[in-house]
């Protein structure tokens, strides 16, 4: 792990795995901070949130037989101290709790029904206490009729921790879970709500602070490293790469920021098109992009500020023959092969070639799916610094791997020896050590031809500029998500490389007013 990684591991950014999450609140206990008193502000902190979004009207607590449930009994005591209409039904009786949840149960002085649909008339807001953090099994019973009668009415949901049935490890659905309005979470987030569909169903995530103190983390770290694992997955965010981001030196020039090569194709022009403007775009100093003979002239008249270099082909018009003189050109130092090349052997050969150089590599949509018959052969190839950036039919189409898809992507880097980065409405970024990333500010505005191929020209060109591979990635998807944000509706993907200085820009002022000046 790099220094500056080790720097940021434990901040807020950090995801919590369901079972990091237990050893965070026995670490809390340990620390002197007691269970009932947790759970007492876990339950104020639901409450709370509750009377921020909503006006007083009339609200179940469904509560289930773990904690998650005493969360509940206390949510449901301080909205009733508030002047909410509040009913509450437990799922298991009062007398079969045990802990803090059967001490905040004995703080609830109201009525505690039975699990009943019927209850789901009269309520305007429901809080689903049922199962929390570390469901691993099918909800069904009289929980999954509950959950299911939710889901038909149309509920109005604020989920305590996560929707109950939602795996918090995955996103996971176990049987079934009703999508929340809100979800209240504690402490940290965990990957499962920033993945698909667990994202979804959460509606709009908050974290508390319910008093766990910072110091878990080492007792988090100590515990998990006698299995020789470590916390190592996050959220992305500028923490992660801001202090190493290629910001331009006022003694620097162009030669500085590194010269990205890309290959053009000679049917789809448009891809590698987008890709250059983007390199050009996140800053690198030069960009030539390599395009068959006979379309040049489209490449060379749309592309003003790239250089555009004319490749021959032999006479069946598969293999690249002078793309191997502009590999050999040490001054190229980011290559990007895929957008629009089309499925071959010239792209494969392209490919190898390419890697075969040992400087920085960006391999996308057709560079990946040119090896799909024999994916190990690009593997074997991978011998220095490269990024993979496949959407899942892609990623499918190399990598026999099965399970959620941070699972999935940390697999594949490990089984590619290159950084993954799964894209999505929930991209994943893994590299070979371990470490994952998930991304979780992607619009669905991003769903649009062409912004994959920007993403690409993103990597590419924070390569060319000495970004290592894992923050590049994660640098390039957080910024491609911001701009498109910010964009709003209407987006299509020539917006995306336009729209980056604003995103930019307003990082450098955050940047100046932190460092004291402005």
């Amino acid at each position: 792990m790099s220094a500056a990684l080790s720097r940021i591991g434990f901040t807020d950014q950090l995801l919590l795995t369901p079972a990091e999450m237990a050893l965070a609140d026995r670490a809390s206990i340990d620390a002197g901070v007691s269970g009932i008193d947790l759970m007492e502000a876990a339950g104020h902190a639901v409450a709370n949130a509750v009377q921020r979004y909503w006006s007083i009207r009339p609200v179940l607590v469904l509560c289930g037989p773990g904690g998650n449930g005493g969360d509940g009994f206390a949510a449901a005591r301080h909205l009733a101290v508030a002047g909410w209409q509040v009913r509450l039904a437990s799922l298991c009786p009062v007398a079969a709790l045990s802990g803090d949840a059967a001490h905040h149960a004995s703080l609830w002085h109201g009525p505690v029904e039975g699990f009943s649909v019927s209850l789901l008339n009269d309520a305007q807001i429901v809080v689903d206490a049922i199962f929390g953090s570390g469901l691993s099994r099918s909800v069904d019973g009289t929980a999954g009729m509950m959950i299911e009668a939710m889901i038909q009415r149309a509920s109005v949901i604020c989920a305590v921790d996560v929707p109950s049935g939602m795996d918090d490890a995955t996103g996971a659905v176990l049987g079934v879970a009703a999508p929340a309005a809100v979800t209240v979470t504690f402490f940290r987030k965990k990957p499962g709500h920033l993945l698909s569909p667990g994202k979804t169903l959460c509606g709009k995530l908050e974290v508390a602070d319910i008093g766990t103190p910072e110091s878990v983390f080492d007792a988090i770290k100590a515990e998990i490293g006698k299995t020789g694992e470590r916390c190592q997955t996050w959220e992305n965010g500028t923490a992660l790469w801001e202090s190493a981001y290629p910001w331009p030196h006022p003694e620097g020039h162009k030669y500085q920021r590194g010269h990205a090569l890309i290959l053009g194709g000679a049917k789809i022009t448009g891809a590698s098109r987008l890709t250059a403007r983007a390199a050009t775009r996140v800053g690198a100093g030069l960009v030539t992009l390599a395009a068959p003979k006979q379309v040049w002239a489209v490449y060379a008249t749309a592309l003003t500020g790239v250089m555009v270099r004319a490749l021959r082909r032999d006479q069946a018009g598969q293999v690249n023959i002078d793309f191997a003189d502009l590999l050999s050109d040490v001054r190229h130092n980011a290559i990007a092969i895929g957008p629009g090349v089309g499925v071959g052997d010239g792209t494969r050969g392209a490919v190898i070639g390419a890697l075969s150089t040992r400087r920085a590599v960006v391999l996308d949509a057709d560079a990946l799916t040119s090896f799909a018959e024999e994916p190990a052969i690009l593997f074997k190839a991978i011998n220095g610094p490269c990024v993979l950036t496949p959407h899942e039919g892609e990623f499918a189409r190399l990598f026999d791997v099965a399970g959620d898809k941070l699972t999935r992507a940390r697999q594949a880097a490990k089984t590619s020896g290159a950084v993954v980065l799964l894209k999505g409405s929930d991209t994943v970024i893994a590299e070979p050590g371990g470490r994952a990333v998930i991304n979780s500010n992607a619009p669905a505005t991003l769903a649009t031809g062409g912004s994959g191929d920007v993403l690409t020209g993103f990597v590419t060109g924070l390569l060319a500029q000495g970004l290592d591979p894992f923050r590049a990635a994660c640098a390039a998807t957080w910024l491609h998500g911001e701009v498109a944000t910010a964009f709003g509706a209407g987006l299509i993907a020539e917006d995306i490389p336009d729209g980056l200085p604003d995103v930019l820009n307003r990082l450098l002022r955050i940047q100046t007013q932190q460092e004291g000046f402005g």
